[in-house]
């Protein structure tokens, strides 16, 4: 049994024309667009790639000299480039 449920949301003005517009060029319904992005959307969840840090060498693979990492207020200042 299909079951339809409705409700309201709300979209700014130029992103309803937008979505209007592609579903004006595809031949279809608003309606029909949108359960197709929701759908989507929630069928690929977390695309996001997790931050890496990743530590700045010299060309050997070693920190650069003079960076002292317990050292808050030096790493500041080499940052700035004092």
């Amino acid at each position: 049994m299909l079951l339809c449920v409705r409700t309201t949301i709300d979209l700014d003005e130029q992103l309803f024309r937008e979505l209007k517009e592609e579903a004006a060029r595809r031949g279809t319904t608003l309606r029909q667009l949108l359960h197709e992005y929701l759908r989507k959307a929630k069928a690929a969840p977390g695309r996001r790639t997790k931050y890496r840090f990743r530590w700045k060498t010299d060309p050997r693979g070693q920190i650069q000299p003079g960076v002292r990492l317990n050292d808050r207020e030096s790493l500041f200042d080499l940052m700035e480039g004092r």
